[in-house]
């Protein structure tokens, strides 16, 4: 049987990336899906790449909605309890780094740009988690939230809006852990390194230009001792391990570092983003 057999996952931002492979997973390994994203041409890329790995149709539910909306949440709970009549694995992947129209980074950041960062990074993550608490404690279920190294304890001096909100997702999954472990629900979550997806063109930056930040960062082992960035896919994998209760069901509260090593030296932050995009 497969390990995530009877089982339901709303996966967020499943669009694209992380999401995508993350609903792929899933319901490869049993799950029914609910796969969602503002874009509904590239959700329906999900929905196919599910369809074609062989699982049923009647086992994925695409909802194109905007999570930071009221209405985008309560539909993406309603639609999936109408669909599936349960609720077990919350995967809060819904992300974003906004960028300041006029370039401007760090503390120089228009203040707007902060607010539509805590929007979708972390107010919608607080309000999701308040819509699914009771399907979830009904299920004994689990949630998995995707923060990042950038929220860890090293600057991150160009990206600082983002980082804050994901150090604020951090201590959310602490403080929720140990309230919903009392009615047998845990919340963990996993914190990427650079991984390549589609982050770089939502951010606003030209089609190629963070792939080639990646690149630079991948032949600097000071930036990624490993030598790679990661594939959505191994993201996937620890966020699979998260809502497999067979696996990880003593972990409460965590937050896994995913990142071939770049938090242990952090040589990122010693490089201007803008001079290497100038580099041939």
């Amino acid at each position: 049987m497969a390990r995530f057999s009877g089982k339901v996952a709303l996966v967020t931002g499943s669009s694209n990336g992380i999401g995508r492979a993350a609903a792929l997973l899933f319901a490869q390994q049993g799950a029914k899906v609910t796969i969602t994203g503002r874009n509904a041409e590239r959700l329906e890329e999900t929905r196919q790449a599910i369809l074609k790995s062989g699982v049923p149709a009647e086992n994925v539910l695409a909802i194109a909605a905007d999570l930071a909306t009221d209405q985008g949440q309560t539909d993406l709970i309603n639609g999936t309890l109408q669909k599936f009549g349960r609720l077990d694995i919350l995967v809060n992947n819904a992300g974003a780094a906004v960028n300041d129209p006029q370039g401007r980074m760090g503390i120089d950041q228009q203040i707007e740009d902060f607010d539509k960062t805590f929007q979708i990074n972390m107010r919608s993550v607080v309000t999701l988690v308040q819509k699914a608490k009771e399907h979830l404690i009904k299920t004994k279920g689990e949630i998995i939230n995707v923060s990042s190294i950038g929220g860890g304890p090293h600057a991150q001096p160009d990206m600082m809006y983002y980082g804050m909100s994901k150090a604020a997702l951090d201590q959310f999954t602490r403080s929720t852990a140990i309230t919903l472990i009392q009615h047998g629900v845990r919340v963990n979550s996993v914190s990427p390194g650079g991984v390549y997806t589609g982050f770089g063109e939502a951010m606003g930056f030209p089609p190629g230009a963070l792939e080639k930040i990646m690149k630079y960062f991948e032949s600097h082992k000071e930036c990624v001792p490993c030598g790679h960035m990661a594939q959505p896919i191994e993201i996937a994998q620890v966020i699979a391990f998260l809502a497999d209760r067979t696996m990880s069901s003593y972990i409460i509260g965590q937050s896994i570092i995913a990142d071939g090593g770049s938090s242990l030296l952090m040589g990122m932050q010693a490089h201007d983003m803008m001079e290497i995009l100038k580099q041939p």
